[in-house]
């Protein structure tokens, strides 16, 4: 079913949509939101607490000497390499995430991958103060777990979303993702400021535990498996998915084959492939470059730093609500088919930071540096609208394994950028910066052109649901070809029994 036929039908609920308790399906994007919050607070908090944890702190002797050391005398490739940790496990389980929560169910998968980041994280100081080997593996297994939770969410949006809301409903679930990147900069920096670094890791690796223990009480596979929705927003979401495919039980049936070598060769995967690439370059460049970036080099406090590196992020997520909507919007009113909405909203996103980070990096001033460094960032909530909802449009139930293959494209991103800034930077001076951003943007101008010739938002001819349609097709055809025989059949025993009669 397209959007304009889905805004046809109800839910059977007067309620506006922003008394979100009232609908089933955006109790699970609120608490899909929060998932998102933890998922990306306990991937960010480092990126504060490491500047705590190697900046020279003051010393005073008793003789009344005063002495400067780090609690981690670690330089910037060390730094780099801590930093990229996460991803040395995060890219491993990408593709798995997006078959086993097809197998197991997304619901599952993703509160598990985020609670066991969450007790990770918990042991993070303990391993720290191991030696930088052991923050390493502690550092690589969160990111092992928390590599399953992208490709499971959209496992579970093709059970639970509706053509007409898919925009709407991923892009509030991750606007968490930058939420809880705003919330933990902020919080990382006064905590670590204050309480000490160690503090971090531990309130909010509490709060992600609490997560966990709602989620797995709370969420169901798919809108037949919960036992508290009306009968009357089950239909509707039955009616609306299934008819495009994407409405599954929660048996085995849904185990499906999934069409690897045309999905490999197909180019619109492809072009989402590489615009996830680029819009991760960028965004884990600054995710783990900022703070420092801002401290030694803009020479802020951490505190100021903390809440300087959170600004870009704030404004994304304050945007991304607004971007979901008017995506939808493009659609349901006709303005734009999908994969026009795809296509500019991502590709007009790609441009303006393109632009921005180029002028930030040549004007590199506190003022101005920082202010093309938000809008960049906040143009992505966009970008997020095209790339990131992407994978639905393809095919609905192949969406968590293309979502895991972006996906470990865009980890290469994460794993990388530290090191490459770590090894850029190592004088930290306003040049070397300037490398670095520079770098940024042409990533960025290099998805923009792929993405803008290469997307589809149609349902590709090799996906199962295409498949599924054309099997049905050909079934029910061959079924009036039967019965039109059988009907010539009838006719002509007619006739011979009359011709008897006749000679009779």
């Amino acid at each position: 079913m397209d959007v304009a036929e889905c805004t046809k039908l109800s839910d059977g609920i007067s309620a506006p949509l922003w008394m979100f308790w009232k609908r089933r399906r955006y109790i699970v994007v609120f608490l899909a939101f929060f998932g998102f919050f933890n998922v990306y607070s306990l991937r960010v908090n480092l990126s504060v607490a490491i500047v705590a944890m190697t900046e020279n702190r003051t010393i005073e002797h008793p003789n009344g000497t005063v002495s400067y050391e780090q609690e981690f005398d670690w330089d910037s490739t060390t730094k780099g390499y801590v930093l990229s940790s996460f991803f040395y496990g995060y890219i491993f389980t990408q593709l798995l995430g997006g078959y086993i929560s097809n197998a197991l169910g997304g619901n599952y998968v993703f509160g598990v991958g985020v609670g066991m980041t969450a007790l990770l994280t918990l042991l993070t100081p303990l391993a720290a103060h191991g030696g930088y080997g052991w923050l390493i593996a502690v550092r690589a297994l969160e990111g092992f777990f928390e590599g399953v939770t992208f490709p499971c969410i959209h496992a579970i949006w093709s059970r639970w979303a509706p053509p007409s809301e898919r925009s709407r409903m991923a892009s509030i679930t991750f606007s968490g993702v930058f939420t809880g990147t705003v919330v933990s900069m902020l919080l990382s920096g006064v905590l670590a400021d204050t309480v000490g670094w160690e503090s971090v890791f531990y309130l909010l690796g509490a709060f992600a535990c609490l997560w966990f223990v709602a989620w797995m009480l709370i969420v169901r596979r798919s809108p037949e498996a919960d036992p508290y929705i009306t009968p009357k927003e089950k239909e509707f979401i039955l009616a609306t998915t299934k008819r495009t495919g994407t409405g599954t039980g929660t048996g085995a049936s849904d185990r499906v084959q999934h069409p690897w070598g045309a999905i490999l060769t197909s180019g619109p995967v492809w072009s989402l492939i590489v615009a996830s690439f680029a819009e991760n370059w960028g965004f884990y460049t600054l995710l783990t470059q900022l703070p420092t970036f801002l401290k030694d080099t803009m020479h802020f406090e951490l505190q100021t730093a903390g809440f300087l590196s959170a600004l870009p992020y704030l404004v994304l997520g304050l945007q991304l609500s607004f971007a979901g909507y008017l995506a939808d919007l493009c659609q349901i009113r006709g303005w734009l088919t999908t994969t026009q909405v795809r296509r500019y909203f991502n590709c007009g996103a790609f441009l303006a930071q393109t632009v921005f980070m180029m002028v930030g990096a040549l004007v590199l001033k506190p003022g101005p540096t920082i202010t093309c460094i938000t809008i960049a960032v906040g143009c992505g909530a966009f970008a997020w609208c095209g790339f990131a909802v992407n994978h639905l449009d393809l095919s609905p139930k192949s969406a968590g394994v293309l979502m895991g293959i972006s996906n470990t494209f865009s980890t290469v991103a994460g794993i990388l950028t530290p090191i490459v800034s770590g090894q850029l930077t190592r004088n930290g001076d306003e040049n070397e910066w300037r490398t670095v951003f520079y770098i940024a943007a042409g990533i960025y101008l290099v998805g923009c052109v792929t993405y803008w010739f290469g997307a589809s938002g149609e349902l590709q001819p090799w996906s199962i649901e295409a498949r599924e349609k054309e099997t049905e097709q050909t079934t029910r055809h061959q079924s009036q070809r039967q019965s039109q025989q059988q009907q010539q059949q009838q006719q002509d025993l007619a006739m011979e029994s009359t011709k008897c009669r006749n000679r009779n």
